[in-house]
């Protein structure tokens, strides 16, 4: 009528081996999706907290201008001669080299 005490205590080994590949899983998603993210998310935060007046920029709308003032959660970027734009600072995905915008 009841499960036997036997089969009980022989079930646990079994039970603990089901659960590795569920691990296993876990640990890969860690390693290739979890970690890099959070790496990645750390230097774009890096990246917005040192953008200072003179810098070069591509935003993620695809605007490509000089930064000319920096605030707290906006910045302006002149995109053409006496253009300025106002973006939110998050939307700065690249910081491109030094001259880029005249190579265009």
């Amino acid at each position: 009528m009841l499960i036997s005490n036997a089969y009980a205590a022989t079930a646990t080994t079994s039970d603990i081996m089901s659960f590795v590949p569920m691990i296993v899983i876990f640990v890969l998603f860690y390693f290739m999706l979890i970690r890099p993210q959070v790496k990645q998310a750390k230097q774009h935060k890096s990246m917005l907290e040192t953008l200072k007046a003179g810098d070069e920029v591509a935003t993620t709308g695809g605007i490509v201008g000089k930064v000319t003032k920096v605030g707290e959660s906006f910045i302006s970027i002149e995109i053409a001669a006496n253009t300025v734009v106002n973006v939110q600072k998050h939307t700065v995905q690249t910081l491109l080299p030094p001259g880029t915008i005249k190579s265009i």
